[in-house]
């Protein structure tokens, strides 16, 4: 991809568990295991999948909030995967993220005037006055008053604490942002204006975001590609239209069947239901990691573990039976 900004290679995350009652035996929880994609500048890149995935945890290896158990993660052209403290610390400056909980990710005992600026006083940027009036500024320029700088975190609405949080991202001017479903905590009229003022800084700013959600109606509208990730792996990747109108493996079939349509007078869709739970990250399944809950399985799919392939476009699908679709 020309313009890349950030490269993750072969990035896994494995977490030990000790079972038995004296830690006798050690196994491994694969939370993040083997993924490979790319965001380019100015470029939304969206993840997606079912709860306990791995899209939150990806997330936080790419900020390098949780250490990578293996693989790359190359930002602006620099293997950050093992960067010391301190080079961390001015990388910060580049790349930041907006938590989910708009009410646990915003410290209680500072005003939104300290919050906002926090970021600027770590990294030494401007004098007292300066950061005043940038956190001003940004408080204002994601629809809050300037006169609530003295207030406290208690005294706001969901979404307007959501909107202090990503003035904080904002106050370093990042080249990349890490939205770990920023909006998921919020009701549905307040979603549309969050993702309105992400979609408006991102063209203001030149943003790229690594967007993390669930709710597929909302990732069509924000995101230039979307990747789908299942039990630690990536199962598909495209441009978010090739993807909804194309989707190349069952299991962004099943998620996409299931998205809700308002309208009355459309056809009833044909929902595919999954049988079965989502396997343990403990015990991996043999073969493709789908097999258990995929109703196109072939003999084969408990076997073979499917490359993620190109099948035209740069529409990346992790099946055997992609080609038949493609």
């Amino acid at each position: 991809m020309q313009n890349t900004l950030l490269s993750v290679r072969d990035l896994k995350k494995h977490f030990p568990v000790d079972e038995g009652a004296f830690g006798q035996r050690r196994r491994v929880v694969h939370a993040v295991d083997g993924i490979n994609f790319e965001i380019g500048k100015n470029e939304v890149l969206s993840l997606v999948g079912e709860s306990g995935c791995g899209k939150s945890t990806t997330g936080r290896l790419i900020l390098r909030l949780i250490e990578p158990t293996g693989g790359e993660i190359v930002f602006m052209g620099e293997d950050i995967s093992k960067a010391g403290r301190k080079r961390m610390k001015e990388l910060r400056r580049e790349m930041q993220i907006i938590f989910q909980d708009p009410y646990a990710s915003l410290n209680p005992r500072l005003t939104v005037g300290e919050i906002v600026e926090e970021p600027l006083i770590i990294h030494k940027v401007g004098t007292k006055q300066d950061r005043q009036q940038e956190a001003a500024h940004l408080l204002q320029r994601v629809g809050l008053n300037p006169d609530v700088m003295s207030r406290y975190p208690h005294e706001f609405s969901g979404g307007q604490r959501q909107r202090i949080g990503i003035a904080r991202a904002l106050a370093l001017r990042p080249k990349l942002i890490v939205a770990d479903e920023p909006v998921s905590a919020l009701d549905v009229s307040i979603q549309a204006q969050v993702i309105n003022l992400l979609k408006d800084l991102q063209e203001e700013y030149h943003i790229s975001y690594l967007f993390i959600a669930h709710d597929l109606n909302i990732v069509r509208i924000i995101s230039d590609r979307v990747a789908v990730m299942y039990l630690g792996r990536i199962m598909e990747l495209a441009e978010v239209e090739d993807l909804y109108k194309r989707p190349l493996h069952p299991y962004t079939q099943a998620l996409l069947s299931a998205i809700p349509v308002p309208d009355p007078s459309q056809k009833e869709r044909k929902v595919i239901l999954l049988e079965g739970d989502v396997p343990s990250p403990i015990n991996i399944p043999a073969g493709c990691r789908f097999h258990t809950r995929c109703p196109k399985m072939l003999p084969k799919c408990k076997e073979v573990i499917p490359p993620l392939d190109d099948f035209g476009e740069g529409h990346m699908a992790a099946c055997i039976r992609a080609i038949e679709w493609a």
